[in-house]
């Protein structure tokens, strides 16, 4: 063989690829990256996701150059693209990782058709953005799990394949043409404190949670105020680590903290493989609890009070000050946010997944959607009509009340859990907290409708 493509869509980087690896049996690699036009007309390309994917190519770029290449940008229909850049160079073969969405499959259904009609092939390889490839484990009824538990059960007994390591010569044919590398910096409505893209810097903070945050993970990964997780969600999501090396380094950390993160990026794959087998839960309920979600003036009050943190509860308000700020939020924040919006407030999980998506810098369709599923109780929750309190939840995993004066200045002075029910002050105390609001639903009225609005009565 001559040439090959590598098409790279959510798999930025050069260690363990599995795809680049297997093209390096051509003469020559082109690494490609198509800026896909469906994902601005379907309303996903936030500008901080946009932010961290214009560090990662750069990055990806300027690794490839360090071994001799370069990255290929082009823009427009990946399949039309992919298909003039293979003509162009009298490609083979593409190589490209599996992807497990509706749009994923449907993509790669229609590239191998139109390279196939030109007389080229297509691969597509597993466990690339997965550490276990979606459908590699299965229960004896059906094609995917339903359940996490009998899942991960499974799933911890997979031998996962050694990582490989990055190449060391990428040798790109002469005069295939590409865009400029796009730049955060043309960017505008980005979040503040915003995370650096791209394999380096991945790669580095991976280290640093390996050595310095995973022992502790199992203790504190729900201390809010302690930030302990390890932040690599958008690295995940754009694939500038694998999950495969990230699973057996964890491994070889060994502990219970390294259990327990191990279950965290088995959850990832749980989701994939659900949203594998049944795409249309990206938007669709997976098991319709027949929900007359709330609508009209009063409801959309309720919306843009929470999305602005301003609901009166101070961890709520919190988090979603965090999620503006940061473009990513704590995954228990996460949680209480989810179940705040559809439980309390009983909203549609649909505009709550959308406003996550429009912020999340690990914007991802299968974690994003369907996490939001489990808390709203129509997805894989065994639980559907668990309501989270937010004030019993801001006491046990904010104790001292850090993390709500962090993002919620107007209560900055209020000390100790005092902070999470600031509604109890009185006079001239309550008169200092400013414009803060008092509480938008009192937390019975709210699980009171919701249970009425669940049962349908």
């Amino acid at each position: 063989m001559n040439v090959s493509v590598v098409l790279f869509t959510s798999d930025l980087r050069l260690h363990d690829h599995p795809a680049l690896r297997a093209a390096e049996g051509a003469r020559q690699v082109v690494p490609l990256f198509v800026r896909d036009r469906a994902v601005a007309d379907a309303g996903f390309a936030a500008p901080n996701r946009l932010a961290f994917l214009a560090d990662c190519l750069n990055d990806l770029d300027a690794g490839l150059r360090e071994r001799g290449g370069r990255l290929v940008v082009r823009s427009g229909d990946v399949v039309g693209e992919v298909c003039k850049v293979a003509a162009e160079t009298d490609a083979d073969e593409v190589h490209m990782a599996a992807d497990v969405s509706g749009y994923a499959q449907r993509r790669e259904q229609r590239l191998r058709r139109a390279l196939e009609a030109e007389g080229r092939r297509l691969h597509v390889h597993d466990t690339v953005t997965t550490a276990v490839a979606p459908g590699a484990v299965t229960p004896a009824s059906s094609d995917h799990f339903a359940v996490f538990t009998p899942y991960f059960r499974q799933w911890s007994g997979v031998q996962l394949r050694a990582p490989l390591a990055a190449p060391r010569t990428v040798r790109v044919p002469e005069g295939v043409g590409s865009e400029e590398l796009p730049s955060r910096a043309d960017l505008a409505g980005l979040s503040p404190g915003l995370a650096t893209g791209g394999e380096t810097a991945g790669r580095r903070e991976s280290s640093r949670w390996l050595r310095t945050g995973i022992a502790a993970y199992e203790d504190i990964h729900d201390d809010l105020a302690g930030d302990a997780t390890s932040r690599l969600s958008p690295h995940l999501h754009f694939g500038t680590l694998s999950p495969v090396e990230l699973v057996h380094r964890a491994r070889r950390s060994a502990g219970p903290g390294a259990e327990a993160f191990v279950r965290q990026l088995a959850w990832r794959d749980f989701h994939r493989q659900v949203l594998a087998a049944r795409p249309a839960s990206a938007s669709a309920d997976y098991r319709t609890k027949h929900d007359r979600w709330r609508s009209g003036t009063t409801a959309r009050a309720d919306i843009a009070a929470w999305k602005e943190g301003r609901t009166g509860y101070p961890l709520i308000d919190a988090a979603m000050r965090q999620l503006r700020h940061e473009g990513w939020m704590h995954n228990r924040g996460r949680l209480l946010t989810a179940s705040f919006l559809t439980k309390t407030l009983y909203v549609d999980w649909r505009i709550g997944a959308r406003h996550f998506l429009d912020l999340l810098v690990d914007g991802d369709v299968a974690n994003n959607q369907l996490n939001w599923q489990w808390m709203a109780g129509t997805g894989t929750d065994s639980r559907p009509n668990r309501v989270l309190n937010p004030v019993t939840q801001a006491k046990r995993h904010d104790p001292d009340g850090e993390y709500v004066r962090r993002w919620v200045p107007e209560l900055a002075e209020l000390e100790g859990p005092l902070v999470h029910e600031p509604w109890k002050l009185k006079g001239l105390e309550r008169v200092a907290l400013g414009d803060y609001p008092d509480p938008i639903v009192e937390l019975a009225d709210g699980l009171a409708r919701f249970r009425q609005g669940r049962s349908g009565e």
